[in-house]
């Protein structure tokens, strides 16, 4: 298991200090996917002239709240939008999967009618999490992005692999100088992803166990994993450490390197 992130994917990528080449089409609709705090919001609203999109937080309780209630409330917006706006960026689409049946119907219904044509921006914490709740993910009707923590690409000449080891390279955490703000930064985000990415998913059923693992797992990024002597450190079974493994792939904070073989098989 590897606590780590692969290379960038082709695009347009505007963090803090640091661009990049990233190329999210406008011409057609799309996901973005990406663990929190790697910049997908900032990067959309750069990308995209704020009058001429429709902006959904379903972070937002009271957006959250009517849209999971009301789906079809959705319709109604997108019926109700301007002639100037063109897109519509639901962000965290994971947190209300069955509007993605709506969102198909009605890049569908665009394509067979004389209306004007509605593309969506739809950003995510894990495509395999809406996969394995059977979620529509629109069969090929949406571009795939993915957006990392900064790479040494982007970071050019201010990558220090003696600093991104023990910082890691999300941006903001790169962007501050101060190191006790840095260490603040990262406790408040491993509290964030706690509550909000394992906790309100309901992914697991006891939260202490997992948050003893993060730090387990921490110090086994980039080794073999045993898992019978994590489940000894963390109190858990082999079977539950196993699907812990499982969530940090899900919500996009680790992935898992095969070994190498010299056989051809």
């Amino acid at each position: 298991m590897v606590i780590s992130w692969p290379y960038l994917e082709n695009g347009v990528r505007f963090r803090g200090m640091y661009s990049s080449t990233v190329n999210i089409s406008k011409k057609h609709s799309f996901f973005l996917f990406g663990a929190r705090g790697t910049g997908k919001s900032c990067l959309l609203q750069r990308l995209f002239e704020p009058e001429k999109i429709l902006w959904i937080d379903l972070l937002q309780p009271s957006e959250f709240e009517i849209l999971n209630r009301e789906p079809g409330d959705l319709s109604r917006r997108i019926e109700a939008l301007n002639p100037k706006q063109t897109h519509i960026i639901i962000d965290e689409i994971q947190r209300i999967p069955k509007l993605l049946n709506l969102v198909h119907h009605h890049i569908e219904s665009s394509k067979q009618s004389n209306k004007k044509r509605i593309l969506f921006g739809l950003t995510g914490s894990s495509a395999r999490k809406l996969g394995r709740g059977s979620a529509n993910l629109l069969a090929g009707r949406a571009l795939v992005y993915s957006l990392f923590p900064l790479t040494h690409i982007e970071l050019e000449n201010d990558f220090n692999m003696d600093h991104s080891l023990q910082w890691g390279t999300l941006p903001e955490v790169v962007n501050e100088p101060d190191v006790e703000i840095k260490r603040k930064i990262l406790q408040a985000y491993t509290h964030t992803y706690l509550k909000e990415e394992v906790q309100a998913e309901q992914l697991i059923r006891k939260l202490d166990p997992f948050h003893l693992f993060l730090s387990i797992a921490a110090q086994m990024s980039g080794k073999i994993i045993n898992y019978s002597s994590i489940a000894r450190e963390c109190g858990a079974s082999d079977a539950s450490v196993r699907e812990y493994f499982h969530i940090l792939e899900d919500t996009l904070i680790g992935f898992h390197l095969a070994p190498f073989h010299e056989s051809i098989r």
